[in-house]
């Protein structure tokens, strides 16, 4: 018979042979979602003996997995702001990143506010800010069908007060002000499409692609965002590593108070501006 510390150790060889990024980790989440025992646990059961059964799925999720498929998109969920979201092909996994965007829209809030959420994805901003605050009127935008029904599920699942639209952009909230606007849009640039993990060539590329340099969202965000904010209201948008000036450059003209706002690697992540009183339309 075949064992948990069997298991996982071959398990990891053939993931790490595959070129799988933190080949460990991903066999133990495995093995935890066949076995339903918490990953945390499965070293010290290592003991324990796989079913026939439980050997083949185990078997079939990791070949899965060594074909470069998302480890999200295998076990169907991902976690964000201590959410569990659904995560299916269609939309843009979750990531730890984007709770930098989170936090500083949840910190200039006082609970009873207009949020608009644009290129939400599985609906994961929205849901968070939703549901820490559920007296907040929140609206979440996309122009994907695909990654709509996904967020349409994940509100039905959590529970959270939130109106989808779809629509390219601000299309989707024609005629409405709101006090804050967050966004995590495409912003990979053409050239680092071409050298994508595997991984993330398997998520959709209408949510990644923002165009030659990567700011193509973002001036079209830039430009429109003062007709669509209440006076005082709040911009926050999340940006690549590398676009800290080239972003704030643009909203250098009609917003103040602009602030950048480092991931957890200490890598720029979010930036955060205040709509000047004289920029709005």
């Amino acid at each position: 018979m075949t064992t948990c510390r069997d298991a996982l150790r071959a398990a990891s060889g053939m993931l790490a042979q595959a070129g799988v990024p933190d080949p460990a980790v991903d066999a133990a989440f495995l093995l935890s979602h066949v076995t339903g025992t918490p990953h945390l646990l499965l070293r010290a059961e290592g003991w324990r003996e796989l079913t026939q059964s439980q050997l083949a799925d185990y078997q079939a999720l990791i070949d899965r997995r060594c074909q470069r498929e998302p480890l999200q998109y295998i076990l169907g969920t991902a976690q964000f702001m201590g959410v569990t979201l659904r995560a299916q092909p269609g939309a843009l996994i979750p990531r730890n990143d984007t709770e930098t965007l989170c936090e500083q829209a949840l910190a200039r809030m006082q609970g009873r506010e207009r949020v608009l959420d644009l290129c939400t994805g599985t609906g994961a901003l929205a849901i968070a800010i939703a549901l820490q605050f559920p007296g907040a009127q929140v609206t979440a935008a996309d122009i994907s069908a695909d990654a709509l029904a996904v967020a349409r599920q994940n509100i039905a699942d959590t529970g959270a007060r939130v109106t989808l639209r779809q629509g390219d952009l601000f299309a989707a909230a024609a005629g409405e002000r709101f006090d804050i606007i967050v966004s995590n849009p495409p912003y990979i640039t053409a050239e680092e499409m071409a050298d994508l993990q595997p991984e993330v060539c398997r998520e959709p590329a209408l949510a990644l692609y923002g165009g030659l340099d990567g700011l193509d969202f973002y001036r079209r965000i830039a430009r429109e965002a003062p007709d669509y904010l209440l006076p005082g209201g709040w911009l926050l948008l999340e940006i690549g590593s590398a676009q800290a000036e080239a972003v704030s450059a643009l909203l250098a003209e009609r917003f103040e108070a602009l602030a950048v706002y480092p991931d957890m690697q200490g890598l720029p992540r979010a930036v955060a501006a205040r709509l000047r009183e004289c920029a709005r339309v």
